[in-house]
């Protein structure tokens, strides 16, 4: 069996959407989420994707990580198409190359924190767990969380858990960091800690999208998409100046 997205080009966009169309069956009528979205993020750039609520934010969001399968068009991650793929294949894409970061955290309430950052490296089976628990701990202490590390989540603020949840999306180093509505649970003080580690992890070189309603947010990523009728709007490119980040970098956080 080959590995998953082996061998792609340093300098080509990690990511690549094109003509992608997505549409949900409903009781009164379907819903066309996407209606052939282009786009493209380079390596090591952090972007945001703005848009109203129903625009499709989040669908693209879910067909970029395998989650969804879109109907038409074509997604690339680092150089590997992922459409029409069968479902292990896509599992094994996501446990090594894609972390989630979700609005309402998704953590395991019967596991420790330390417990939750280990647990993806030990499914993707990517290291001993000896390896994986010692990233875990980089990653919590990394993360102002190392005094928690035995804790449960539902011992944890709001901002504790997304940064814990943040951490288990790190644990395999991930190609690409997709967050939807990462601040949208949390209180302002929350929210600022969730922006300022994603731009201490942009300025080590993670590639970082994410969706969002926050102007706040947006203000502090290098480019904002906007979608609108599920299409982009505006893909941000003419007004930024911001230049990507080194093609080779990448974080390690260890």
């Amino acid at each position: 069996m080959t590995d998953v997205l082996g061998g792609a080009d340093p300098t080509a966009p990690v990511l690549s959407v094109r003509g992608v169309r997505k549409t949900f069956e409903a009781e009164l009528a379907p819903v066309r989420a996407l209606r052939g979205v282009d786009l493209d993020i380079a390596r090591g750039e952090m972007v945001s994707i703005m848009g109203p609520s129903g625009c499709g934010k989040s669908t693209l969001l879910n067909l970029i990580a395998g989650l969804e399968v879109a109907d038409e068009g074509s997604i690339t991650v680092d150089g590997e198409e992922i459409t029409g793929r069968d479902e292990d294949w896509l599992a094994r894409m996501r446990r090594r190359h894609i972390g989630l970061v979700f609005q309402f955290f998704n953590l395991i309430d019967g596991m420790t924190a330390l417990e939750n950052v280990v647990l993806p490296a030990v499914v993707a089976g990517r290291s001993s767990r000896r390896i994986a628990e010692r990233r875990a701990r980089d990653l919590l202490d990394l993360l102002g969380l190392s005094h928690r590390a035995g804790e449960l989540p539902a011992v944890l603020s709001g901002g504790q858990r997304q940064r814990l949840a943040i951490a288990r999306a790190l644990a395999n180093e991930p190609t690409l960091l997709l967050a939807d509505e990462p601040t949208g649970a949390l209180d302002s003080d929350g929210g600022a800690e969730v922006l300022e580690l994603f731009r201490r992890l942009h300025a080590e070189g993670q590639t970082i999208v994410v969706v969002t309603h926050s102007p706040e947010v947006a203000a502090g990523t290098q480019r904002v998409v906007h979608l609108r009728d599920g299409v982009v709007a505006d893909d941000g490119l003419e007004h930024t100046d911001a230049e990507p980040v080194d093609a080779v970098r990448s974080v390690r956080l260890t």
